[in-house]
């Protein structure tokens, strides 16, 4: 086939000849190497891209402000696809954008980020094109996406992140951020509650920089959606504050091209644009359910080529001038408009030093020197602070050194104290506010706070630990996404008293020390505290989550035991006593200070005892196996673990021999004292504890 074919048996589609044959072509390229990717995978999601390749190229070849040579340029548009099973869709468009590989460093490797080698490897083992996007592992995949849902509420952070860079960095003649966001979604990600909450935060902020384009096709795995949704979501979204355009063919490609002018002449609201279109479009599957995820058959693959006019027997085929023709389109105005910035961004460092220098660290995930040096010393104090309490101390005296270092909470920030004090809040009025309000929308804070992480800010989001299962898929993804976002958790652990056991976290901290990536900490007195917060803020590339408590919790004197900047290794020795000790306490959070005093009790009755305060298990095990022995020796078997939490995990550190004072059920509803003595965290029962693990020896 040569660049003039004109082959058009398909007459559903006239507008698809509007500019030309090579716009048809290109759009006929993503679908067939859609389709013949997931033949060759025998796995999949063809439907999709086929629907979608018109709505694709119209986006990315006439308006996405994007350098295919520069993928990491700081003020391009971002394109998520939160439809990630269609996953075949954006490799198609990165390989026919030609768009260059970066690797981790972020340097230039001098290959294509998807060559058709990739494309012809999809879902294999170590390829480039997973079956699912995965940020980090393929460039010009902007978030790692396919839980339904996410995506959107990415999106709805990286939007919020331009708002707030161009309010902080843009001056009267350095527009430095000005880019548009833009996610493609479908019927599943409109029923998942996630894209309703950032929806409604993305509505309510006034977003005008944000676009979601709504894939309409009304069928979902089971069948037609009609057996489970079948609501007007134009008019939902209307009522959140979006303006919301109907488009009625997936093909009418001027039309779309209009809707998106709409969306960028409009300043005051988001744009949702409903696109409906045909699922497997062309092929004899086009509109079932069987065209969403498998593949569709070699027949039908046939059938649907010789319906495009296209080569029946040639298999991953990119006619001559195709990629030429995608990428001059995005690389002229993409290039042109990154150069422009480039040398504007030059002027802007002589004019604005501070500022540009600012620039630089956050964009390269540095911090600048001296960030903590107002990171306060607590004093002992018997009465202490709540570990919340001192971390909002922490978090504020952060801020002002590194003004990228900012978040909010689901509507709980008073009790999580994570709001920056004589801070604005970021509101449709203010964009430069730093104390954000996500609502009670804890699922979509989550996916939101991920999205600015994604544009290099230093983002965080609080609230209650039980409510970490409102929010767990985000904060799984963060650690896919190997972000350096910071989560957190406060009352966190029985310690919540009265409240009872609905607001009692029992199982979370297993959760999240079970999930690879995540640096948890749960620090035992203030001064931990500040040594976990200085943890996550150098973690850029692995997110943090701060377990911190309600109730106060003693300040230890370190004149007398260990230096808080053992938290830093995970685990340290608080307390010792001379020579082997006959038994040793393990501790976290609250109960690190219990652990403390049934050692005194201890030494007092002529016990040898050993206090371990092992805060963040991930960073224990990083450690050398000569440290881990220096803390919990293997020749002392008589071991004690104590945590107002559930037991799973534990038997890795107490060993056989060892035993736990933890949660087997869950929390009542009483003050604190009450469920202490219940439950068995009295220094009483820790002494008990550990002298019968001796006497039993």
């Amino acid at each position: 086939m040569s660049d003039t074919t004109t082959a058009d048996p398909i007459t559903a589609d006239p507008h698809l000849h509007e500019d030309g044959s090579l716009s048809r072509l290109t759009i006929d390229t993503i679908r067939t190497l859609s389709m013949d990717a997931v033949q060759k995978a025998n796995s999949g999601h063809p439907g999709t891209p086929m629907a979608l390749a018109p709505v694709g190229y119209t986006l990315w070849s006439q308006f996405l402000r994007y350098d295919p040579s520069t993928p990491d340029w700081p003020n391009r548009d971002r394109f998520v696809l939160s439809v990630g099973h269609a996953s075949m869709l954006l490799y198609s468009l990165i390989h026919l954008a030609g768009i260059e590989e970066i690797d981790a460093e972020g340097h230039k490797t001098g290959n294509e980020a998807v060559s058709l080698t990739d494309i012809e490897q999809f879902r294999q083992l170590n390829s480039k094109t997973p079956g699912h996007p995965e940020y980090r592992h393929t460039t010009g995949v902007e978030t790692t996406t396919g839980p339904l849902g996410q995506g959107c509420g990415n999106s709805v952070g990286m939007a919020i992140a331009e708002r707030w860079l161009a309010a902080r960095y843009n001056k009267d003649e350095f527009a430095l951020f000005d880019h548009d966001v833009y996610a493609l979604c479908g019927d599943g990600d409109m029923m998942e509650g996630v894209s309703a909450e950032a929806a409604s935060l993305a509505g309510h902020l006034k977003l005008s920089n944000l676009c979601w384009i709504y894939d309409s096709n009304h069928i979902s795995i089971e069948g037609g959606t009609d057996l489970a949704f079948d609501e007007d979501t134009g008019l939902r979204f209307a009522a959140y504050g979006w303006n919301v355009i109907h488009i009625d063919d997936a093909n009418d490609t001027a039309a779309l091209a209009k809707a998106i002018e709409t969306f960028q002449a409009t300043d005051d609201r988001p744009t949702f644009i409903v696109v409906h279109s045909v699922i497997g479009y062309g092929s004899p599957k086009a509109g079932s359910e069987k065209a969403h995820g498998e593949p569709l058959g070699e027949e039908n693959i046939r059938i649907t080529k010789r319906a495009y006019g296209w080569p029946e027997d040639k298999s991953f085929y990119v006619p001559d001038g195709v990629a030429a023709h995608f990428h001059d389109a995005i690389a002229d105005r993409g290039g042109a408009l990154r150069d422009e910035w480039e040398a504007n961004f030059a002027k802007y460092k002589t004019a604005h030093p501070d500022l540009g220098t600012e620039l630089d660290l956050m964009l390269a995930d540095k911090l600048p020197d001296g960030w903590d040096a107002d990171i306060p010393v607590f004093p002992a104090d018997p009465k202490g602070l709540a570990s919340r309490d001192s971390g909002g101390k922490v978090l504020n005296a952060i801020v002002g050194k590194v003004p990228w270092l900012i978040g909010g909470s689901a509507d709980l920030a008073p009790s999580t104290k994570t709001d920056i004090k004589g801070a604005a809040s970021f509101e449709p009025t203010n964009y430069g506010g730093t104390n954000f309000h996500f609502g009670v929308r804890e699922h979509g804070m989550g996916a939101v706070v991920n999205g600015m992480a994604l544009s290099h800010l230093k983002s965080y989001g609080s609230t209650f630990f039980v409510f970490l299962d409102y929010m767990r898929p985000p904060v799984r993804l963060s650690a896919i996404m190997e972000l350096g976002a910071v989560w957190v958790f406060t009352h966190d652990s029985i310690g919540v008293g009265e409240d009872g056991p609905t607001h009692q976290p029992i199982e979370q901290l297993a959760i999240m020390r079970s999930t690879p990536g995540i640096d948890t900490f749960r620090p035992g007195d203030a001064n931990e505290v500040a040594y976990a917060w200085r943890a996550a803020m150098e973690n850029s590339g692995t997110p943090t989550a701060l377990v911190l408590s309600r109730q106060a919790l003693p300040t230890l004197d370190r004149d007398k035991y260990a230096s808080a900047e053992g938290v830093l290794k995970g685990g340290y020795v608080l307390a010792d006593s001379d020579g082997t000790p006959d038994v040793i306490l393990i501790a976290t959070g609250s109960e690190v200070s219990l652990a403390v005093e049934a050692h005194e009790k201890l030494a007092a009755d002529g016990v040898k005892s050993r206090v371990v305060s092992l805060p963040s298990w991930h960073r224990y095990e990083l450690q050398s196996d000569a440290y881990k022995e220096s803390v919990l020796p293997k020749a002392v078997s008589a071991r004690l673990a104590i945590e107002m939490a559930g037991e799973l995990g534990w038997d890795r550190y107490v060993g056989l021999q060892g035993k736990t004072i933890t949660m087997s059920t869950y929390g009542a509803s009483a003050p604190l004292a009450k469920l202490a003595d219940k439950f068995g965290f009295t220094v009483d029962n820790v002494f008990a504890t550990a002298t019968s693990m001796l006497e039993n020896k």
